[in-house]
């Protein structure tokens, strides 16, 4: 393993290391192992010349703009010709080797390095000018800040977001702000102002082109992949090829898109030869180097049979298209997502038309065009679960319908089951299925029946899928769900916008005290660290709902909240921040001393920063490598006792 790998394995383990200590409460390291890693990282930073942005000795300081300045490219940035027919392929190359990669589907970005740090990061813009993101670029997880090279480094990569990641971010916004998918969420985030928001949302930067290296030339782009390489940048994937194996290796890409962690919009092949590859020239519009290769999209032609409009949690109707089942891409395909109220009026649908679907990326059923065009399936003017008349929605790309009645049943079960569920008060056996009949036979209308179901036995017991065992187990369950943490209990009440990690900012922010968390006030949650002005606004508006405080009220007379976290502690260390390495003496374990300082409003992170307050050691001496950074950032490095006379 060279050196460049051994930091990417080191960064990845850190950063493993902390996430379990500091996020999942467990230990896959003692602190010696830790420390010993993190001097190896550190020495191979110094002798090598190479940091990277995810590196664990970094802390990159959060800038904030009024706009983004316009920079004029140095070179235009052309798009590239297409095909989608694999010999094409073969005939482009002749009897050359090419390169062939992923076409990744995100956001094109320019990055430059003098005197080996990254100095300027441009987005494509229209190809001549682009807009500077150098602010946002370094905060990428994936990208060196500074490489062991001294000239002037252009390169050319594409910033995306992993699916995983955009799942992720977009639960936690309104209906009305989500994104379509991730290169959208991608191309939005780049662009932000503020760089704290693209820190927090994963972007990484895949590097698929070395423009230029002041002062080397290489033979071969294979040659410059692996330069790069070994300063430390992640190049997209490749495979050399020739006219002679070119369809294969197609092949072989078409087997990954479904376990691949980005999306993609297709690839790419570009000849090996770099003189040769200068020497072609571009058209007007396209540089004559490289070609891009787009799946051909398998087409089936079938008959619309309806347009189901599911009514979620949210309220938002999300339409689904059922057509005459036909085989895409090996599978038997007979829905498809119409995502939102737009491009069902953009199609113009109607059920009975023509239509031609296909899987997009070879994964995603969607329908390619309506054929017939008849236009008749408008919005249902009412819900069709509990007849209230819908409303349309503007989104961010688009309108959606939605069904603003709070008590539409629909409404009620996907509340109801989101309840119950796992994050929540994580009551066994209490599926969506199960608590349809309950809603059904009037068992259970609000959340906090599901605390009374014990006195309806004789009817559960008599229903169908039902005995006196299945009974005794859900009533063991609800039973065992009433003692609960607050935020877990938080989370269960399905605040919009608030998912388990903003209930615990807020049980944090007002001492784990359900009192005071009802009596929040918006401008004093917009300023808490990771909420904002949408979030605040959803937990406001939902605890100055008199009907949410009479069953939240209700809630509390049936549940013990876990006790350790209900008393109301000074917020002594609000708006500090501490890491915490070795061993305690008076606690039982740095877990323990981490829950002594966020209930008393204070951070615990796991690594040392320029915003670190204190670090608390108990071998103040040592040269532990935390104790040698907190040393020269000056600051404070305190013992247990040190802190327990803090806290008295």
């Amino acid at each position: 393993m060279n050196k460049t790998d051994r930091i990417k394995e080191l960064i990845e383990i850190l950063n493993r290391a902390s996430y379990a200590y500091y996020t999942q409460s467990r230990e896959i390291m003692s602190d010696r192992e830790y420390d010993a890693l993190y001097d190896e990282l550190v020495s191979l930073e110094k002798e090598t010349g190479i940091v990277l942005a995810a590196s664990p000795t970094q802390n990159v300081g959060y800038t904030v703009l009024d706009s983004l300045k316009k920079v004029t490219h140095e070179s235009r940035m052309l798009s590239l010709d297409k095909t989608k027919q694999i010999p094409a392929l073969a005939a482009f190359l002749g009897d050359k080797e090419g390169l062939l990669s992923w076409k990744l589907d995100g956001l094109t970005i320019v990055l430059t390095y003098e005197n080996g740090e990254l100095v300027r990061a441009v987005t494509r813009g229209n190809g001549t000018i682009g807009e500077d993101i150098t602010h946002n670029a370094k905060t990428f997880k994936n990208i060196p800040l500074k490489i062991d090279f001294k000239g002037t480094l252009v390169l050319r990569g594409e910033a995306v977001i992993k699916f995983k990641d955009f799942e992720s971010i977009n639960e936690n916004l309104a209906p009305e702000e989500k994104y379509k998918n991730p290169r959208n969420l991608c191309s939005g985030t780049v662009r932000q102002l503020n760089s704290k928001v693209c820190a927090e949302r994963n972007v990484n930067c895949i590097i698929f082109t070395l423009v230029s290296a002041q002062g080397r030339e290489f033979e071969n782009k294979t040659d410059g992949i692996e330069f790069l390489r070994n300063m430390g940048f992640e190049f997209v994937e490749y495979k050399r090829v020739t006219a002679a194996n070119v369809e294969k290796a197609v092949l072989e890409f078409e087997e990954k898109i479904k376990e691949a962690p980005f999306a993609s919009d297709g690839l790419v092949l570009t000849y090996n030869d770099v003189k040769y590859s200068e020497s072609l020239g571009t058209t007007a519009k396209f540089p004559k180097h490289s070609l891009a290769f787009k799946w051909a999209d398998e087409l089936a032609k079938t008959t619309l049979k309806e347009i189901i409009w599911n009514t979620s949690r949210t309220g938002l109707i999300n339409p689904i298209a059922v057509f005459e089942p036909v085989e895409l891409e090996g599978t038997t395909v007979e829905r498809a997502s119409l995502h939102n109220l737009s491009i069902v009026e953009n199609l113009c649908l109607g059920v009975g038309d023509e239509i031609t679907v296909y899987k997009a990326n070879m994964i995603i059923p969607q329908i390619a065009e309506n054929l017939t065009k008849s236009g008749t399936a408008g919005p249902p003017a009412k819900c069709h679960v509990c007849g209230f008349e819908t409303e349309v929605l503007a989104l961010r790309d688009g309108k959606a319908l939605k069904c603003p009645n709070p008590n539409c049943r629909a409404q009620i079960v996907e509340s109801l089951s989101h309840f119950c569920s796992r994050d929540a008060f994580n009551i066994e056996g209490m599926n969506d299925e199960t608590i349809k009949k309950f809603v059904d036979k009037g068992f259970i209308e609000v959340y906090p029946d599901i605390f009374t179901l014990a006195k309806y036995e004789t009817e559960i017991t008599s229903m169908e899928g039902f005995g006196e065992k299945s009974f005794s187990n859900m009533v063991k369950a609800i039973e065992k769900s009433k003692e609960i943490r607050l935020p877990n209990m938080i989370f269960a009440l399905g605040i919009e916008n608030v998912g388990l990690s903003n209930a615990r900012l807020l049980c944090q922010k007002y001492s784990y005290d359900i009192e005071k968390i009802k009596k929040a006030e918006f401008d004093d949650l917009k300023e808490t660290n990771g909420f904002g002005e949408v979030i605040a606004g959803s937990i406001t508006k939902y605890f100055q709902n008199t009907e949410n405080i009479t069953l939240l009220n209700r809630l509390l007379g049936y549940i013990t909240i876990t006790a350790e976290e209900t008393n109301a502690l000074p917020q002594i260390f609000e708006g500090l921040s501490f890491v915490i390495t070795g061993d305690v003496h008076h606690y039982k374990n740095r877990k323990e001393v981490q829950k002594e300082i966020e209930t008393r409003g204070g951070k615990v992170t796991g690594s040392i920063s320029s915003k670190t307050a204190y670090l608390i050691n108990n071998d103040i001496t040592s040269e532990s490598s935390k104790n040698k950074k907190a040393k020269s950032l000056n600051i404070p490095i305190i013992t247990e006792d040190d802190f327990i006379n803090m806290l008295n």
